[in-house]
């Protein structure tokens, strides 16, 4: 089917003449809507302190978001800890760790960093099997990480310093568009949290990343659009190829 509305389950990019959507539009002469459908909430500092995790204990914290590095300083402040200037840091991709120099001065002794990827990101931590890492992350998180974690015996204990709510969808016509893109399963359950009755019909749905695309199946929705693969890395490279095929019939 031709597609003409498009929504999108993010934020709209800051430069979007210069973003591979606005390439999309000018390309397609399509409409694509920008919409965040959930948002993230910190817990507080007695949620914290209930799951009795103790940050002093810690002499590595392995980040795999922005959001992780913020809650993480944050909780330590309203718990009233000093990080010790001899943490180290393991971060899943370099604008991860140069992020953190918001809070802590960049050496590279104690800041280490994947390449968005989490085998890499694993060599990395097996050169310091000694250490005891805290993995700050939110109450619905992959389990890939965890999983490569314990195969390879790290020591290690996950604290959930935030969590993931649906946002407010109300003013939203979710009828108007073709083509729904959603990117993590927060988003499908935001969907059906704000539309309990929603129906794909005709509508195609988009997917980012094999658990986005489970979330989605398990809701009963058919994936038309599903990066990254081979083919299309990027959720904008299997929009357009998917456009290719069927907007210029």
């Amino acid at each position: 089917m031709k597609v003409k509305n498009i929504l999108v389950s993010q934020p709209e990019p800051l430069e979007m003449d210069k973003s591979p959507y606005g390439d999309i539009i000018r390309k397609y002469s399509v409409n694509i809507d920008f919409h965040k459908f959930f948002k993230v909430e910190g817990v507080s500092s007695r949620e914290f302190r209930n799951d009795k995790v103790y940050l002093n204990e810690f002499t590595a914290v392995i980040f795999t978001s922005k959001n992780a590095v913020d809650n993480f300083f944050r909780i330590a402040k309203e718990v009233r800890v000093d990080v010790p200037e001899s943490m180290k840091y393991f971060c899943v991709s370099e604008s991860i760790a140069y992020y953190l120099q918001k809070y802590v001065q960049f050496r590279k002794r104690k800041i280490f960093h994947g390449d968005q990827n989490l085998v890499q990101l694993m060599e990395v931590i097996k050169k310091h099997k000694m250490e005891k890492f805290l993995l700050p992350c939110s109450d619905v998180h992959n389990k890939d990480l965890p999983n490569l974690l314990e195969a390879s015996s790290i020591e290690y204990r996950e604290a959930i310093l935030y969590r993931t709510v649906s946002d407010d969808l109300a003013g939203l016509n979710i009828d108007k568009y073709d083509l729904l893109v959603f990117f993590s399963p927060q988003g499908i359950k935001s969907l059906y949290n704000n539309f309990p009755d929603f129906v794909q019909g005709t509508k195609l749905i988009g997917a980012f990343g094999p658990s986005t695309a489970i979330a989605a199946s398990e809701a009963g929705l058919t994936v038309e659009i599903l990066a990254p693969t081979n083919i299309a890395p990027s959720m904008t490279m299997a929009i357009d190829q998917y456009l290719t095929k069927n907007n210029r019939k």
